[in-house]
């Protein structure tokens, strides 16, 4: 069992959540995201036809699945929302998980008065043998609990987020993230994202000088080291800040070959 993720009552409110899981080939944290939400009073998972074994351990705990052909990060999430039995929503990835802690302060928070229509939590990863509480990678706020009455998800390719009808507000408790098995997964997955990253940032008429590629990188690193505290995290500190920067400088460096390359 996961540190720190315990039965908790189901009774501190009246309101009914949902929590949804997006899933390709999550065999891996599948049963430990949903065991993490148990708290919650349904458990609905969207699978994109994993060829592992993620949806057979999702039926086998018992939660409801509906396997559907990938439409993009956006719609796979609102497609979740609508299968919903309950408005409240718990947006939550299969390599997260749901402390005791989070989970009752989201019982009492939607339970609370004139609850807002989404609240954003901060988010701890557990990377390179730690939780990692300097650099970029904290706190990464998500907003995931929403009312699906006056919020919904939007955005292209990556950093997709809730757009809500009013303000959003802000739990305390963390919400915990098992991203990366270890450094060379990292990199890996970076170089797939700075690619949809450079591509967004394309289409929306953004563009790439010598200078961005001179500047933006080490920019990155001295916010991360200096600014976001890295320096004070040892090696792991140091690592995360250069691999942060050299994500930045790999983005803009495709951004500029992408539009060298579509001219005429």
């Amino acid at each position: 069992m996961v540190h720190g993720l315990w039965p908790v009552r189901r009774k501190i409110s009246v309101l009914p959540i949902t929590v949804t899981i997006i899933t390709k080939n999550e065999a891996e944290h599948i049963a430990a995201a949903i065991d993490s939400a148990a708290w919650a009073d349904e458990i609905v998972v969207v699978d994109s036809h994993s060829t592992d074994n993620t949806v057979a351990i999702a039926q086998a705990k018992g939660v409801r699945v509906a396997v559907r052909d990938w439409t993009g990060w956006v719609d796979q999430k609102n497609f979740a929302a609508s299968l919903a039995s309950h408005d409240w929503i718990f947006s939550l990835d299969a390599d997260e998980r749901v402390p005791q802690g989070l989970a009752e302060e989201i019982r009492r928070v939607i339970a609370g008065p004139s609850p807002k229509p989404a609240y954003r939590v901060p988010r701890i990863t557990f990377h390179l043998g730690r939780w990692v509480r300097t650099t970029d990678f904290y706190p990464d706020f998500q907003t995931r609990l929403y009312d699906r009455r006056s919020a919904r998800w939007q955005g292209q390719y990556v950093h997709e987020s809730i757009a809500a009808d009013g303000p959003v507000g802000q739990l305390e408790q963390e919400l915990q993230h098992y991203s990366y098995r270890d450094l060379a997964d990292h990199m890996d997955r970076l170089n797939h994202y700075t690619t949809l990253a450079a591509r967004q940032m394309y289409e929306r008429g953004r563009r790439a000088s010598v200078l961005d590629l001179v500047v933006q990188g080490p920019a990155a690193f001295l916010r991360n080291y200096i600014l976001r505290r890295g320096i004070l995290d040892g090696s792991v500190g140091f690592t995360l800040s250069c691999v942060n920067a050299y994500a930045v400088f790999l983005k803009f460096a495709k951004l500029r070959q992408m539009a060298r390359t579509s001219s005429p």
